[in-house]
Parts: C-alpha cells; sequence; structure tokens
C-alpha cells in the first residue's frame, strides 16, 4: 500500500467486478477507505472487500442498483456514516445494449438512460454535498461517446456517454470554485464482461488498435489513481482516452 490517499474516503458505484473492482482495489492501495457498490453480485463484492481488507485496507460493500434513485442516496450516506467522509466519487456502474435504433426497446433505453446517466447525476449530486476542497468526481465514459462507434447497434449505449462527457465539462465549471475536479475517463477495449478480449468481437477490435491488444483494468484503474491523486489537482474537465491507440 501507499499513502497517496491517506484519509481519503471514496465510493466506487458498480466495484464487485471488472473495471470497479480494479479501481476499488487501487485507491485502496493508495490508502483511501473504500466503499463500492453491487447489484446482484454479492459473492463478488465480499470478495473484493476482503482482498482489501487483507491488504490492510478499509473497505465497505453496499447493495444499490444504479437505476434506483434511493438506492444511490442511500449508498452515499451509508459510505459517510461508516467512513466520516466523502472524498471520491467514481461513477462506474454502467449498462450496455446493442440492437439496430428501429429494434431497439423502450425499456432498455430507459434502462441505459437510468444507469448510465440520471445515476451518475444522483450519485454525484449526493457526493457533492459531502465534499470539500480537493474533492474528486471522476466518470467512466466510452470512447464511442465522441471519438469511435465502432460497430452497429451502439448508438443508444454511444449516446448515454455521449452526456457523460457533456456532463464533465459542465461539472467542472460549476465545481471549480469549490475546488472540486470533474474528469471523464473514456476507456477503449478493455477485457470485461462486457467486451471480453476472447469474444465475438475481439479479433476485428485488436486489429485497429495500435498497441494490437485489449487493455487491462489496472491500466484503467491507475489513471483513476492518477484524477484522484493530489498530482491531478490542476486536471479538471478533461475527457480522457485510454484505448491504446483504437481512435488513433
Amino acid at each position: 500500500m501507499t499513502t497517496t490517499l491517506a484519509g481519503k474516503v471514496a465510493l466506487v458505484t458498480g466495484g464487485s467486478r471488472g473495471l470497479g473492482a480494479a479501481i476499488a482495489k487501487r485507491l485502496a492501495d493508495d490508502g483511501a477507505a473504500v466503499a463500492l457498490t453491487y447489484t446482484s453480485s454479492p459473492q463478488k463484492a465480499d470478495e473484493v472487500v476482503r482482498d482489501i481488507e487483507a491488504a490492510g485496507g478499509k473497505a465497505l460493500a453496499i447493495r444499490a442498483d444504479s437505476a434506483d434513485v434511493e438506492a444511490v442516496k442511500h449508498a452515499v450516506a451509508e459510505t459517510v456514516n461508516t467512513f466520516g467522509r466523502l472524498d471520491i466519487l467514481v461513477n462506474n456502474a454502467g449498462v450496455a445494449a446493442l440492437a439496430p435504433i428501429d429494434q431497439f426497446s423502450i425499456e432498455e433505453f430507459d434502462r441505459l438512460l437510468a444507469v448510465n446517466v440520471r445515476g451518475v447525476f444522483v450519485a454525484t449530486q449526493a457526493a457533492v454535498r459531502h465534499m470539500g476542497e480537493g474533492g474528486r468526481i471522476i466518470m467512466l465514459g466510452s470512447v464511442s461517446s465522441d471519438f469511435i462507434t465502432p460497430y452497429v447497434g451502439l448508438s443508444v449505449y454511444a449516446l448515454t456517454k455521449g452526456a457523460i462527457a457533456s456532463f464533465t465539462r459542465g461539472l467542472a465549471r460549476d465545481l471549480g470554485s469549490r475546488g472540486i475536479t470533474v474528469n471523464n475517463i473514456q476507456p477503449g477495449p478493455i477485457d470485461t464482461d462486457m467486451n471480453p478480449a476472447n469474444g465475438d468481437l475481439a479479433a476485428v477490435m485488436t486489429k485497429v488498435t495500435a498497441l494490437g491488444r485489449y487493455g487491462q483494468g489496472d491500466e484503467v484503474a491507475g489513471m483513476v489513481s492518477y484524477l484522484a491523486s493530489p498530482e491531478a489537482a490542476f486536471v479538471t474537465g478533461a475527457n480522457l482516452k485510454i484505448d491504446g491507440g483504437f481512435t488513433a
């Protein structure tokens, strides 16, 4: 463990697996106490908590579907009640659905907006009420938002991530006078459950990525770690790609 974030408290939404788990563990390794939300994987969430605690850190798992407004508010409140403060919010929870626009159901559309956009707004609004100078809001967006939409059926997902990119810029203005930074990480092809490095799309995506491979969760977590650190105090309103040259 390092002491970069010693004394800080972080909340990572969707932190039970994939990128969220990697981010939660990295922030804990940097010295932060970490709360993480999960929806349907209590065993995986508990495993992340155990791993953090085994390494000497502090962690808390909270069941909260990001589509549920009250559950998101409760997660923020429980984080503050348990650890006494909140310094870092990582809006990682997200869902994806692929379909041509004329076949995209209104139920799927509403679900993507509820988790990827409304859930981010609710978590951010609740979190900043507890943040002081030096606070950090970190979004997990996508290169699909304003760089490249690599295949058919991603239009609604790209819509939600585009909203996050714009929200980031506006929030940076809203919160700058309070010393709170807001940044958006935009991953390209990263090895996750939603887009595995051995999945159906991997061969095509790897071929057009400059580095010729998928990224790893730990690499994204490293960028989150930097943005959460004191070193990134002058970085705000940025939409930052981490894509191995996928959009180069």
